[in-house]
This record gives structure tokens, sequence and C-alpha cells, in this order.
């Protein structure tokens, strides 16, 4: 049995951010496999627990959610003796084998302390900003891990020695069954087509919805949600005012708050096609989730989304405008073979990222 601490200060369960929802899955893959997880955060009040894992706070780091990235790095600055005293606390208590620092500057990693516990690792979700991952990196840890060879790419085109880093993929939360073949073909009919996103200028929702068609009577539906981080303060409500104001104008577009974790994998099945209209995506959990439960996913072919989706769905070049992807999302619709084959293709991709097989990998590299 071995024991895992995820550290990432913005976690929160039910939190629109695919940092959070990955590493309660894989917390949850590990206690279902028989070993010990904590999450530790600055995000919750009081010790808790989920899916098999104790959520534990970090009560030394004074964050407000959300926050944006300086002021984080300004109080990882401050507290950092107090912050890393409170992690090992943590450490000693749980018998702490393996900390995973989800995250250079989120998940700690560049004040992760050493010399306990045996085994640390960076999980480097994105490259993030040079100051966060240069002073990760300095902290020696024993492993580098990423959600896919996207994130790899993109830091050696950036400088970065990446030889030694290890791909370690996001996994599913809830392997939710998919809707049964009649059913499936009554989605493509006339189900609803979906989007689920962050609030973030890179998930491209706001060129989504201003290109969005005015005449279709099938029902659009898009649910945004707000993380615990953003770029500046205040960054997430101007998004959720833009959108909602553009919604408006779109008759058949239904726009709602985020969703809870327990509920998108369902969300997701009973959709006819997602769209993820993201301008970059380091690995594309919500293209994931959707590809799980046999709904076929259109989106821009950009960073991680064409080795995840592959035949699983369409993807249009990023430099295509978002009107695209809205008539790539009509054109599978109306070939019922081509969707169909699709459908299947996506949830047969999806089996690699089980969550069995993802945490079984996770301890083969960092152990």
């Amino acid at each position: 049995m071995t024991s895992v601490a995820f550290v990432l200060v913005s976690w929160t369960p039910d939190a629109a951010a695919g940092m959070e929802r990955a590493t309660a899955a894989t917390a949850t893959a590990l206690t279902n496999a028989g070993h010990r997880a904590v999450i530790i955060t600055a995000a919750v009040a009081e010790a808790t627990a989920y899916g098999g894992a104790h959520v534990e706070p970090l009560t030394t780091l004074p964050i407000t959610i959300p926050c944006d990235d300086a002021t984080l790095r300004g109080l990882i600055d401050e507290h950092a003796t107090r912050v890393g005293a409170e992690l090992r606390r943590h450490y000693h208590r749980h018998r702490v084998d393996i900390a995973v620092y989800v995250d250079a500057l989120w998940g700690l990693g560049r004040l992760a302390p050493t010399g306990a516990p045996a085994r640390r690792i960076l999980a480097a979700h994105v490259v993030g900003h040079d100051t966060d991952l240069h002073a990760a990196l300095d902290r020696a840890p024993h492993a580098v891990i990423t959600p896919s060879a996207a994130v790899c790419d993109e830091a050696t085109t950036r400088g970065y020695s990446t030889g030694r880093w290890q791909v370690v993929p996001n996994t599913l939360l809830i392997d939710h069954p998919p809707p049964p073949a009649q059913r499936r073909t009554e989605l493509r009919r006339s189900g609803p087509i979906r989007v689920l996103a962050r609030l973030s200028p890179v998930k491209g929702i706001t060129g989504l919805l201003a290109d969005a068609p005015t005449t279709w009577t099938r029902p659009i539906e898009v649910a945004l949600g707000e993380a615990g981080f953003e770029d500046t303060t205040g960054e997430q409500h101007q998004l959720w005012q833009q959108c909602r104001a553009t919604a408006a104008r779109i008759p058949n577009l239904t726009l709602r708050s985020g969703l809870p974790w327990w509920a998108v994998p369902a969300w997701l099945a009973d959709a006819s096609l997602v769209i993820v209209p993201s301008r970059r995506e380091s690995f594309g959990l919500v293209a994931l989730e959707a590809m799980s439960v046999g709904t076929p996913v259109i989106a821009h072919a950009v960073d991680n989304l064409p080795h995840l989706i592959g035949d699983g769905g369409h993807l249009v070049p990023i430099a295509d405008d978002p009107a695209c992807l809205w008539r790539a999302a009509r054109a599978l619709l109306d070939d019922p073979v081509r969707y169909e084959a699709t459908s299947r293709a996506a949830y047969y991709r999806s089996r690699d990222y089980r969550p069995a097989l993802v945490a079984d990998q996770l301890l083969k590299v960092v152990s």
C-alpha cells in the first residue's frame, strides 16, 4: 500500500477546472485500488473526505478564492516557511510516501519542501510561467509528469530539458455507461448540442457563442463554471457577463452555470455531440468525458486534442474561425453512418484512460 499526497491550493469539490477534477479522479482511483490518498488544499476550511481520499486544509496560506497568479505567487513567497512546515506535518500525519505537486504555482511546486516525503513529483499540467517552473525544477523533484506529450513539446520549445519527463494522462472521475444504441440514434436526430467549459479566454467560448447559428431549431446548451484561479482579478465575472449578453440574442441557446462533478457524465451522455472550442488544451478532460459515454466531439486540432480525440470526433484547424465548429457539427449530425462510427470510436478510445489503468501507470512512474 502506498500513500500519495496531492497538493493543489485551489482544489474544491465541483470546481470547474480540469486540474481539480483530474486530481480528484486520480486520488479516487488510487483509493479504489487499495492505496491511501490525501488532497491538500487552501480552498477548504476544514478536513473532510472525497472519494475515499482525505482532504486537508492548508491553513497557513491566506488565499481568497478566486485568486490570480500574481497574488498567489506573492502569498507563497511571503508565507513559504510556514506553508512548508504545515505540508511536512500533513505528510507525517498521513505517512505520505509520494507528494505530487499539481502545478509549479497552484500546486506549490515552487516551494516543495526537500527531504520529505521520500518521493517528490512535479505534475506539470501546463508549462505556465517560467518563473514558477524554474523555481519548481530547482527544488529537484524526483520526477516530472505531464498529462500529455503536448506539454512536453511546449516545454522543449521553450528551452526546458524534458528528456526524462514522463506522460501520465488524466483519467475519468466517474465511469458512466453510454446510452443504448437506440437512444444514441434519437440524440443524433434531435438531441441538444452541449458545451461544458470553465470561464477563461483560452477556452474559446466567446468566439463560439458569437458565431452560434440563430436559425437552428436543435437546442444548444452551454454550461460555464468558475475556477478558483484566473489570470487577472475579475476576469471570470467579466467573461460570464459577456457570454450572457451574447446568449440572450440566440433563440435556441440556453446558458447555465457549471455542473457538479457527479452530474457531468450523464449530462454529456444525453447530448447529440459536444463542442470543445478551446484555443489551448494540455489534455482535454471534457472531451474524454464525452467520448467515454459515446458522445462525438467537435474541436479545434490544437495541442493534445488530435491525439486524444482521433476518430472519436471531428477536428478543424485552429486557424479556422469558430463558425467552422458549428458547420462540422451540422455535417456530422446529418450523416448517420459516420455519426454511428464516430460515437463507437469515441467510446473505445476512452477505454485507454480508465481509472485503474492510470492509477497503475502513475505509481509505476513515480515510485
